[in-house]
């Protein structure tokens, strides 16, 4: 672990983060929201540096709890890395396809989140600003997949991080390969999820 190095953005926003400013990857949000699948086949196309910035910014950008932030972001391109971080995935090799893997953490608030989450509230803010880079992604015309099966130990391990962070969620990032996005889902009617009270 000793040889990676971390590198973390700071600074000046570009002006194409900023509302309102066109850009040559807007889409559509509903578009976005309706043909974001789990992607479990990647090309070896690489991913660009710009694209990777977007995504992670979109994450920064998410709501938190006090505005707490408690999050990191870990964006794994080292091939070997790779293939490992898939080991520690509860081995799921296809995972290695993609180009890069995300590895989101959060570190314990102090705050017990609807009087029952405990140390564990931290994972609902980590899991907002997830949710704004799979989106991001799908923005960008780049497949995720949302991973809750991993090793949280030696996933840790594997990118060095210390005992006040726990890895919330795991994703690989890439171009799809084969079928893609696609606007065609199994989900529930919004008869079987929605309860208006009035």
């Amino acid at each position: 672990m000793a040889d990676i190095n971390l590198r973390f953005s700071a600074g000046v926003i570009p002006t194409d983060y900023i509302v309102g400013v066109a850009s040559s990857y807007d889409m559509e949000f509903y578009e976005v929201l309706e043909s974001r699948r789990s992607i479990r086949s990647f090309q070896p196309r690489e991913v660009s540096e710009e694209a990777l910035e977007r995504i992670v910014n979109a994450a920064r950008m998410a709501p938190s709890g006090s505005n707490r932030q408690p999050w990191r972001f870990y964006v794994v391109r080292r091939r070997e890395l790779v293939e490992r971080l898939a080991e520690a995935c509860g081995g799921q090799s296809w995972i290695a396809q993609a180009p890069v893997v995300v590895v989101a953490t959060g570190r314990r608030i102090g705050y017990n989140r609807g009087g029952y989450m405990g140390d564990m509230s931290f994972i609902m803010d980590v899991s907002i600003a997830f949710t704004h880079l799979v989106l991001a992604a799908r923005a960008e015309g780049l497949g995720t997949c949302w991973i809750g099966d991993f090793d949280n130990g030696a996933v840790k391990r594997l990118l060095g991080i210390g005992d006040g962070e726990d890895v919330v969620a795991v994703t690989p990032l890439g171009y799809p390969a084969g079928r893609g996005f696609t606007r065609e889902a199994r989900r529930k009617a919004l008869e079987e999820v929605v309860v208006w009270v009035e």
